[in-house]
């Protein structure tokens, strides 16, 4: 089982890989604008919560080129941090992107994301690597999107997040 996990996430971090290295080698060919930087746009995520004897915060900055009205694909960082009464949560990393506009109005997307996550539960500590790929359909205009993701590769027990269907909004400036 260990041996197929590993072969599929590999297999997935290839085609990744080529889907944001063919976005650039579009990208050279066809952009309306000569200036690569007047083509990236930048946005993300923050989130703090507070509550009884618990905090927690969110900070995911992203950045996307646009390489014609169909096509874009970026980065992002992102880090979390969790602590209630004895638990205490570290999740940092990356993701690469790539989306797909078939009509100004649809986006369609993939996502990688790779996160390291420390995790302390009472006496036991666990650190691992998290990965997820999200295969993502959204609806809104050149600065927003709302949508819905799902992530391919979810596990109950690994996965930060506690479903693989997650909702989004972005956002990009």
């Amino acid at each position: 089982m260990v041996k197929i996990c590993g072969l599929y996430l590999k297999r997935c971090c290839v085609v990744t890989i080529f889907v944001v290295f063919g976005q650039t080698l579009m990208a050279q060919n066809s952009t309306s604008s000569n200036n690569y930087w007047d083509n990236v746009r930048f946005g993300g995520g923050f989130g703090l919560g507070f509550g009884n004897n618990s905090f927690n915060i969110a900070v995911a900055p992203s950045a996307i080129c646009q390489v014609n009205q169909y096509f874009a694909y970026g980065a992002s960082l992102s880090f979390n941090y969790s602590k209630y009464e004895d638990y205490k949560f570290t999740a940092y990393g990356a993701s690469a992107q790539t989306f797909f506009n078939p009509i100004p109005e649809i986006q369609l997307s993939v996502e990688y994301e790779q996160l390291r996550v420390n995790r302390n539960v009472v006496c036991v500590e666990e650190n691992y690597w998290s990965p997820a790929l999200y295969l993502g359909a959204g609806y809104g205009t050149k600065n927003y999107t709302i949508g819905i993701r799902y992530d391919v590769l979810y596990d109950d027990y690994k996965s930060i997040y506690s479903n693989s269907w997650m909702p989004f909004v972005r956002v990009y400036f």
